[in-house]
Parts: structure tokens; sequence; C-alpha cells
């Protein structure tokens, strides 16, 4: 009303000489909440609802307004901020305050109890709170979701190949799409063609597919015309000639308005996986540079069967090896840290965790399954010595059950071994000022394995508890 007073804007509340602001971000596509929470806000507000939030753009103006925010409470140093890991949107702020040296935290994304009010300023309060909780009164937390993790800025080859991985994932993904597809119109146009090319996405199959992509014009083409669309001698001309035989007497469908709209179909996804085969192979002659020049990449490809695809997958996991406290962080972020559950006497089981990043966990899954079939390799000697003693055999189907189990027991030794020796180069270049001399990384050694499977095992870092490093002797 007019001449009323009116309720004076509340200002920044000055804080204590030591005291720490824990700020907490719910991170949105244009705009961003940020809430505020400090002992001396508590005490005021008597509940962390009450407390003050900003909100602020997704822009630098924006991310300048909240770090005057910030300072207008504490010195930088005395700030620790949290927020979830949710898409990509918060990707330009953490960097920012990064840059900034600002400690910067994330968690999981968390599910929100049934009937609690959903609003923005009450998430980014939350996640103040939470932070609050655990790094000033120490709270401790049952559930490994709601742990807060140290940020730390990904290494520069991490960055290079992160978008690369992520981008060749993609065009996998599409391709076999496509090729999906292409199988699909075989089975509907042409069944039989499978009998003399098995596989009809190859790059034989193709050729021939464009060039005569129906069985009439393949029985009525001449043999030299099919010859012609080999890519080297193979398939040979008998085949040829039995393919001519099977499309003139093909079973597939007749109908020649269905014919002429596979027949288009087909040949645009022919373009469409030819491109995208094309641009899978730039991304990974581009991948295997990078990795071939970097440390990490050198330590991983060292470990047999770890190839630079594979290892560009783990390095753009990981990031940096210093986000992960020890070897079973870094299991259960890649997905393969055991679980058992257990409950007196009448329950007690163990299976593989569903988590774990989607690139991260199939890459391991492929790795070990390449080692076991390294029959010179000392994982696939592991395995055979420990396939009778960890899985039952089955008498009908003459073979042993639950191998999977054994593959994650594989897959969790063999990131014990990665986190080891890229932890130990991390620190090691913690030690030298970059642009000056480094030396060279540790590497995997296949005879170093094997005597310490002999017994004369000695640990990767003197200074360090034998106990750190997995003894394979004992196993």
């Amino acid at each position: 009303m007019p001449g009323a007073s009116r309720r004076p804007a509340l200002r920044a509340v000055p804080m204590l000489p030591n005291e720490s602001l824990y700020v907490g971000v719910d991170i949105g596509k244009a705009r961003h909440i940020a809430g505020f929470v400090s002992k001396t806000l508590l005490e005021r507000h008597e509940r962390f609802e009450a407390c003050p939030v900003l909100s602020f753009e997704n822009s630098r103006a924006g991310f300048r307004a909240l770090v005057e925010r910030i300072r207008a409470y504490v010195p930088a140093e005395q700030c620790f901020v949290l927020l979830e890991d949710t898409g990509h949107y918060h990707r330009a702020l953490v960097q920012y305050l990064l840059e900034l040296d600002l400690p910067v935290y994330r968690m999981h994304v968390q599910q929100r109890p049934k009937g609690m009010v959903k609003t923005d300023k009450r998430d980014a309060l939350g996640l103040a709170n939470h932070l609050y909780n655990q790094l000033e009164l120490g709270v401790q937390t049952a559930n490994k979701k709601q742990l807060v993790r140290r940020a730390v800025p990904p290494t520069e080859t991490a960055a290079l190949l992160r978008g690369l991985i992520q981008h060749r994932y993609e065009l996998s993904r599409e391709s076999t799409r496509r090729k999906n597809k292409l199988i699909a119109i075989t089975d509907e146009l042409f069944p039989e063609f499978t009998q003399v090319l098995k596989d009809p996405t190859s790059p034989t199959a193709l050729t021939l597919r464009e060039r005569f992509p129906t069985p009439h014009t393949i029985a009525t083409a001449s043999l030299e015309d099919l010859c012609k669309t080999r890519a080297g001698v193979r398939p040979s001309r008998e085949k040829l000639a039995l393919l001519q035989q099977l499309a003139a007497q093909s079973i597939g469908i007749k109908d020649l308005g269905r014919q002429r709209g596979l027949a288009l179909e087909q040949q645009q996804l022919v373009r469409e996986l030819r491109l995208l085969q094309e641009h899978i192979a730039q991304l990974e002659q581009e991948i295997k540079q990078i990795v071939a020049q970097s440390r990490e990449g050198r330590i991983l490809t060292s470990i047999p069967p770890i190839g630079p695809i594979q290892a560009a997958t783990l390095i753009a996991s990981i990031g940096h090896i210093d986000n992960f406290r020890n070897a079973a962080a870094l299991k259960s972020y890649l997905g393969w840290a055991p679980i058992d559950v257990q409950s007196g006497t009448s329950l007690e089981q163990a299976h593989q965790t569903h988590g774990g990043t989607r690139p991260g966990k199939k890459m391991m899954f492929l790795i070990v399954g390449s080692a076991i079939q390294m029959r010179d390799g000392e994982w696939a000697k592991l395995y055979q010595r420990l396939l009778p003693r960890k899985c039952r055999y089955n008498e009908r189907q003459q073979d042993y059950q639950d191998k999977l189990l054994l593959v994650g027991r594989l897959a969790g030794q063999m990131i014990e071994m990665i986190f080891a020796f890229l932890k130990i180069d991390a620190d090691l270049l913690k030690k030298y000022p970059p642009g000056g001399p480094i030396p060279e990384p540790m590497l995997y050694d296949q005879a170093i394995h094997q005597a310490h499977r002999q017994g004369q095992y000695h640990p990767l870092r003197p200074d360090r508890k034998p106990n750190t490093i997995v003894d394979l002797s004992q196993l």
C-alpha cells in the first residue's frame, strides 16, 4: 500500500572469519538455482529450506553473479559447491568454477522421496545442506550413491577423447541399426541370399545388392557382371552361379510394389551405412593417434589385450584417476564391483552391480573376453586355473556354469592393475613442473606378472603396505 513501510531487502550475512559456505546448484537448461547454507545461515533461518538462494543464467554474466554472491559471504577458498551429474548443462559451470580454484563436488542424481513438494529452490538448498552435513558435520551415509566426490578436471587426453568416443559410440549404434534393417530386407526380399553370402552387410554383399537389388535382377544378370561386384576372388564363380539359381527360385515377396519400395529403401540404407563406416574409420584413426601420443594410452595399451580403442574408451570414462579414492571406487564406477547379499544362514548370494558407466562396462567385458582367448597370456592362465574351483560343472551340458562371475573376478583384478599404473603415473607427474623433462611411464611387463604369480611379488610402491596391491600368487 502507498505510504506503508516496506520490508528491507535481505543482504549478505557477515560470516565468521573461519566459517565455510556450502553452495548447492540445481542445474537447468537456461537458468540455474544456487542455495547457500552455513552455520550462521542455519542459526538465523533455523531450517535449511529458508536459507537464501540465487537464480542466475547459464552464461558468463550469470556465473560472475554467482561468484560475486559467494565472495560477499566468504572468501573463495572457504566455499564448497555441490551439483548433480545431470546431462551436459553443468559442464560449463564446473569448468568456470574450477578455473577459479573453487572446490567443486559432484554426486549421483538422487531420487526425490514420494510426497515431497518439488521446487528448484528446495533442490538447490537440499544439495547445499547435504554437502554441509558430510563436510562440516562429518555425517556418514550408508548409501554410496549419496556420497559427494571432489571433481577433478580431466586430463588433456581424456578431454580430447571424451567427445570422440561418445561420437564413435553413437555412430556405431546407428551403423548397427542400418545393418539390422538391411538384414530384415534380405529376409523379406531374398531369404536364400545368405546361403552364398553369410553376411548380407559385408562390402561385397552391399555392392552386389546395390547394383542388383532384387532376385529378378540377379537371376537375369550375366555371370561376368556379378563377378565385377567382388572385392577379391570371393565368392567364387560357382557360388555366384548358385546364387543365380537361388534367385530364380526364391520364395521372397513377389508383389512388385513392395519390391520397388524395398529396393529403394535398401539403396538408401547402403549409402547411409557406407557413410557411417567412413566416419567411424576417420574417428578411429584420430583416436589411435591421440592414444599413441599420450602417457595414459601407452600405459593401457601395454596391458594385453587392450588396444587403442579400448584404451581410449577407458581414458574417456575415467577422466582423471584422482577422481577415485581407491581401486574399489573405480571398479564401482565401471560397473564391475561385486555385491554381496547375506541374511543369517538362509540367504547368501553375490552378483555384479547393475550400475556403472555403460561404455566403460561394455568395454571391460570385451577386454576380459579377449584376454581369456589369449592362451599364452597370464589372464587366460588365471581363468583356466580358477574355472574348476569357482564354477560348477554341468554333466549334461559338459561345460562349466556361472562363468560370468569369473569374468567379473578377472575384470575386477584388471581394473585394480589399471588403477595402480595410472595412479603411480599421476603422482609422478605432480613431482615435475609442467614443460620440463618427465621420465617415461611405468608399463606392464609380462615377465614381472609371471614372477608375481610364482611368489616373487613386490609392490609397485615400496612406501605402501604390501596388501595395497593384489598378489595374484595367492589366488
